[in-house]
């Protein structure tokens, strides 16, 4: 992908700056969702000309994998890359904000403290789940 900017910040935006793919790699991420009808049934009901065009672009962007499902060769498996893992700081820090700034949000208060308090082992331990 050709850069617009030499800005950091830019550049993020370039891979996952539109809410859709975000939305994806929470779901890989959090959720355990895997297959397109697993994302396509997220409570936020993502039009399927949508959901086919930012998983192709997350996996272009190398950010996700795409693979055959081995007990059904007509479904695809989605998960993310480590580059798509390195993105968890970020949605952790979106989380601590939208646990300030929107408080009736169901946001696991656990997960809010633990990223307060011992915000690289959360880190860490959501890591090394996400890549064993």
């Amino acid at each position: 992908m050709p850069t617009r900017s030499q800005c950091p910040i830019s550049n993020v935006l370039d891979h996952v700056g539109d809410k859709w793919s975000l939305l994806i790699i929470r779901d890989l991420m959090f959720f355990g969702k895997h297959t397109y009808s697993d994302l396509q049934n997220s409570e936020e009901k993502m039009a399927t000309n949508i959901l086919s065009s930012r998983l192709e672009k997350l996996e272009n962007d190398g950010l996700i994998n795409k693979q055959i499902d081995p007990t059904d060769k007509r479904k695809k498996v989605y998960s993310l890359t480590p580059a798509g893992v390195d993105i968890l700081p970020i949605l952790i820090e979106m989380i601590i904000w939208s646990s300030k700034h929107a408080p009736d949000l169901n946001i696991p208060t656990e997960l809010v403290a633990r990223a307060h308090n011992d915000r690289s082992g959360l880190i860490q331990d959501l890591t090394s789940r996400l890549l064993a």
